[in-house]
């Protein structure tokens, strides 16, 4: 339910038919803007009736200035004051607007993880390409850790003997590493 207040501006152009034709043009041209007011406003969406009151203001005027012109009234205008919304459905429609912003936000968070990932996976290839500049990035990581005052212990180990590890393990096969298994499912 929406909570809708209207003026209608009218005059009294031929008073003999606002006086044969319908036995109070007061009432009668306040019933006949009520009942088009809702009309108009049950055909319209809820985000029509708050973002376009002037063209519906247009529409209800021009309705009731050719229902009421037999009456001898010509409407002048008409002006939708205000629209007045339910507490909760404010409130339903404020929750529904941050879940629309937190959604936005998680599809903003996820595409610049995406693009970081993607700018890692590029470095890491160029490192990989040249050992001296895995060496670079290996003292600068070094520095900046040292740099701040914490209580962190660093071991430096050189880059040749962690790159030694990596090739033995790559070398054996699973002939290999089958013969390790059943070694020692033996004992």
């Amino acid at each position: 339910t929406v909570s809708v207040d209207a003026v209608v501006y009218y005059k009294v152009v031929n008073p003999i038919l606002s006086v044969t034709a319908v036995s109070d043009v007061d009432s009668s041209t306040k019933y006949l803007a009520q009942t088009t007011l809702r009309n108009v406003l049950g055909s319209r969406t809820l985000s029509e009736i708050l973002s376009e009151r002037d063209a519906m203001s247009q529409s209800i005027s021009s309705i009731l200035d050719e229902a009421t012109d037999p009456w001898g009234v010509k409407v002048e205008r008409v002006e939708v004051k205000d629209v007045r919304l339910p507490q909760q459905l404010q409130r339903s429609m404020a929750a529904e607007a941050e879940a629309n912003r937190d959604a936005k936000a998680k599809v903003i968070a996820a595409d610049g993880e995406m693009k970081a990932s993607r700018s890692l996976k590029e470095a890491a290839d160029i490192m990989s390409e040249s050992p001296a500049a895995l060496q670079l990035r290996y003292l600068q990581t070094l520095t900046t850790i040292s740099a701040e005052k914490n209580s962190t212990v660093i071991f430096p180990l050189p880059i040749e003997i962690l790159s030694h590890f990596n090739a033995g393990r790559t070398k054996m096969g699973p002939e290999e590493t089958r013969g390790y298994s059943e070694t020692a499912q033996k004992y």
